[in-house]
């Protein structure tokens, strides 16, 4: 079993930045793709950015430039640095493991709340 820890999340004011964080530990088979999700109350949870085992990032379009996703070679680790929050980035921050469709693991999250 695989076992991923967020931290990081908490309460900033818009314009302010956090810094979210993610560990995997447990049976980790190879190096998997990892990532950061976030959901509302009542809607989907959708794809922040990701972070692929030989540096290759990807970011949603509704986060480029603001959202960016650090993860070392090689390690199991990845953190989220988030700027210029705005309200509308209020959700809980999810990692991701993924090593296919079906062998993939989620962390509880984090929340993050933004105030204006």
């Amino acid at each position: 079993q695989v076992q991923l820890v967020e931290s990081g999340g908490g309460l900033a004011q818009a314009g302010g930045s956090l810094r979210l964080s993610c560990v995997a530990s447990g049976k980790l088979f190879g190096l998997p793709l990892m990532g950061w999700y976030r959901q509302t109350p009542g809607k989907q949870r959708e794809l922040v950015a990701t972070a692929s085992r030989d540096g290759c990032h990807t970011y949603a379009d509704a986060v480029k430039g603001q959202f960016h996703i650090f993860r070392d070679p090689g390690k199991t680790a990845v953190e989220l640095q988030v700027d210029n929050l705005e309200p509308e980035d209020t959700a809980l921050y999810y990692c991701n493991a993924m090593w296919s469709e079906t062998e993939q693991f989620w962390g509880p999250g984090t929340q993050v709340t933004v105030s204006s």
